[in-house]
Formats: C-alpha cells, sequence, structure tokens
C-alpha cells in the first residue's frame, strides 16, 4: 500500500515525537515510523538507568504541546539548586534567585517519550507506524522521498525528518556530512538507593580525571555519572556492588546519603558530531542526527527538543502562508534557527570539559577564582542559571510557551 504523507519522521524517541506532537492539528498529514515502541511504565518498577535533566524551556515545550501532564502522572523529580564545586572553590545556583519554583526536572527518558507517544495518539493527523523497520529509502530532488518498510507499505514525504540518533540513517543516505571527535572518556552511569529521601539539589564535582555528578530520583534513589578514562570504567565496571558502594563512599560526598545499593549500572564513551547542514531539499536532520554534545550540563535532549519546536513552527508557518514545505529555502529557516544556536551551546560545553578537566596549575588558580566570582557576582551567576533552564538565545515559540497558532 502506498501512503502519501506531508511529513515523514524517522524516529519516534523523545524528539522525534516531539516534532510530530509540534505538527499536531495542523493541517499537515504526518507519520512517525520507530522501530520499537518502550515498555509501559509503572510505579512500582525501578529507575531507568537512562534520564534527562529536562530545563524549563523542555517543560514548556511539553506543556505547550499537551504532553507534560503524562510526565505529571508517571515520575519525575524537580530540583531548585545545582551546586558546582572543585578542591578549592564551590557555588550553588538556587531558582529562587531567579524567581522560578524549579531550574528543572529530572525525568527518565522512557517517561518523557510515553508522555508525548501518548499525546501524539490524539491527533488525527498523525499516524504512529510501529514497530516497523525501514527496508530502503528513496531519496531524490525534486521529491517526494519514498521509505520502503519491511511490512511492504511505501511511505511518500515531502518532508523527511530525521530523529533517529547519532549513527542516522537517514543522514547517511541522503549525504549530509558530520564532523565528530572523541574525548577519549566515557561515563558511567550508576542508579543507586541512599539510606534518606534525595534534596532538590543536583551536584558536580570537578577533577582531573573528569567531573562527578549526582542526580537526585524520587524517593531514596539517585543516579550518579562519573567520568573517567575508558580503562577507569572498565575497571570500576568489574567490581562487586560492595567493592563499587566502598568506591562511591570514599569518592561522593557524605551530605548525599549514604550509599546502601547498587540497583544497575552502564557506560558509555563521549563523543562530539556536527552536521555541516541540518538540511537538503525536503530533508531535515534534528537532535541527535544533527548533533552530540558533551553531557556534562545534561543540554543534549534539550537542544534536541529546541529542534523539535523550532521545525514544528518552521512548518506549520510555512503551511499557513501556503508555501512548498519541502522548499530549501523554508527548511534554512530552521537551520538558521537552531545551528548556530546549538554551535554555541556546544563550544561552551567543550571549554568548560576542558578547563575542569585537568591539573594545570594556572587553569586550576582560574577556574576557581571563576567559581568564587559566579558565587558572588549576581548578573554573571543569573546569566549562568538562564542558559541552563533554556532561556538564553533565539527561543523557538512553543519553548516560550506560546501556541504555533
Amino acid at each position: 500500500m502506498n501512503k502519501e504523507f506531508d511529513v515523514v519522521i524517522v524516529g519516534g524517541g523523545m524528539v522525534g515525537a516531539a516534532v510530530a506532537c509540534s505538527l499536531g492539528a495542523s493541517d499537515l498529514n504526518v507519520a512517525v515510523v520507530e522501530l520499537a515502541i518502550p515498555e509501559q511504565f509503572s510505579a512500582e518498577q525501578p529507575h531507568d538507568l537512562r534520564v534527562s535533566a529536562l530545563s524549563i524551556a523542555s517543560k514548556n515545550i511539553l506543556d505547550s504541546v499537551g504532553a507534560w501532564n503524562g510526565v505529571l502522572k508517571r515520575r519525575f523529580c524537580p530540583f531548585r539548586r545545582m551546586r558546582v564545586w572543585e578542591t578549592a572553590g564551590d557555588t550553588e545556583f538556587n531558582s529562587d534567585d531567579l524567581n522560578y519554583p524549579e531550574l528543572g526536572f529530572i525525568v527518565e527518558n522512557r517517561v518523557t517519550q510515553l508522555a508525548l507517544l501518548e499525546r501524539l495518539d490524539e491527533f488525527k493527523n498523525i499516524e504512529l507506524i510501529a514497530p516497523t523497520k525501514i527496508k530502503k529509502i528513496n531519496y531524490a530532488i525534486p521529491g517526494p522521498t519514498t521509505l520502503e518498510l519491511d511490512g511492504g507499505d511505501v511511505l511518500q514525504a515531502k518532508v523527511l525528518v530525521a530523529a533517529d540518533g547519532g549513527n542516522s540513517r537517514v543522514r547517511q543516505v541522503v549525504g549530509l556530512g558530520v564532523t565528530s571527535w572523541d574525548y577519549n572518556q566515557h561515563a558511567l552511569v550508576i542508579n543507586i538507593e541512599t539510606d534518606y529521601p534525595q534534596q532538590d539539589i543536583t551536584w558536580q564535582h570537578f577533577v582531573s580525571s573528569g567531573p562527578q555528578a549526582f542526580l537526585p530520583l524520587t524517593g531514596n534513589y539517585g543516579s550518579i555519572v562519573w567520568y573517567n578514562s575508558p580503562d577507569e570504567v572498565a575497571r570500576l565496571k568489574t567490581l562487586s556492588n560492595e567493592a563499587l558502594i566502598t568506591e562511591l563512599t570514599a569518592t561522593f560526598p557524605d551530605c548525599l546519603g549514604k550509599v546502601k545499593q547498587v540497583l544497575g549500572l552502564a557506560s558509555f564513551p563521549l563523543k562530539r558530531q556536527h552536521t555541516q547542514q541540518y538540511v537538503k531539499p525536503g530533508v531535515v536532520l534534528v537532535g541527535d542526527a544533527a548533533h552530540m554534545i558533551n553531557p556534562l550540563a545534561g543540554q543534549g535532549v534539550n537542544i534536541g527538543l529546541l529542534d523539535a519546536a523550532a521545525l514544528g513552527e518552521v512548518l506549520v508557518e510555512a503551511k499557513i502562508k501556503g508555501e512548498d514545505i519541502s522548499d530549501i529555502s523554508v527548511l534554512k529557516r530552521y537551520e538558521k534557527m537552531r545551528r548556530n544556536e546549538n554551535l554555541k551551546m556546544m563550544t561552551v560545553m567543550d571549554v568548560f570539559y576542558r578547563v575542569f578537566s585537568n591539573d594545570v596549575l594556572p587553569i586550576k588558580f582560574l577556574r576557581n577564582l571563576g567559581l568564587g566570582l559566579a558565587e558572588r557576582i549576581l548578573p554573571a551567576k543569573n546569566k549562568v542559571m538562564r542558559m541552563a533552564m533554556g532561556l538564553e538565545g533565539n527561543l523557538p515559540k512553543l519553548a516560550r510557551g506560546e501556541p504555533l497558532r
């Protein structure tokens, strides 16, 4: 069966589903193609290892498309404070300083995805095709692009959206190149249970081997992200739970609460990747398909959701004006909104990472001085908080809480 769509989104993860929801109730006919549907949520299940620190801008986007209630009815952990410290200097950021109730929310990725897919299902102009595999992508200029699915269906798309991750098949098929490098460092993610309920604060401790971060989860649970060399991460993963708890106790501050047990762990390599272009005629890249950022400040999914909001805004407005949504001049508006903004964030994270992850004495002095100044100079401190909350730069309408129509 052949089906024609204005927009076909490859990937129904958080970013792809957010693109779809931003197009909900519009005059655009949309399909989302996804390989696998996540397991349904149960409050009795342990926390997933994959969590994100959603910014205020991301919360606004989810709320604007009607998906935030789906998060609230499942599981989330708000945080009001963020402490960053080194041997001789530290600073604490507090949402009260900006008159916000929170700085952000720690949410399991699956919870966010399920909330978006649930909302997506309520739109009559969106079809979720899942689970399914794509056998072949036929990209031609002029379009439409066609996708052959393993069940025999063929989808035609005026605009093909690549939301299929860092190894994007769509990006490779259409020939959009990337610039990338490895950081020669891995991140070890560990879910733990502690002896008392978590506070409303995230912690980030900097040492020469890399950052050591702690994210609060609901109840007596937390998520540790420990950056280190690949060899050291491999060693930590071979330890028994008792030996690993001993290492965690020696490394992380007592104020987090005694570690009672390790509930799960996983690791992944750190990599930076950025496409040279976000668009071609009839094709758009969003999220990790367009960029992979150092996860230091948890901004990866946040800038991906900003991509989704910006693309939705461009496509809906073009449709209202009667423009050809596949035209490169239309799609370039999205690239103009997002590529430089993402590049700025990636650069800031790289500088931050390199300044804090070494033992060179002059740099240590300057970064401790910087932390001390940040604690005392309120405008600079507030600027950093607004950036972390996603409230700086050229924001799409949905990130500002404004409707597209």
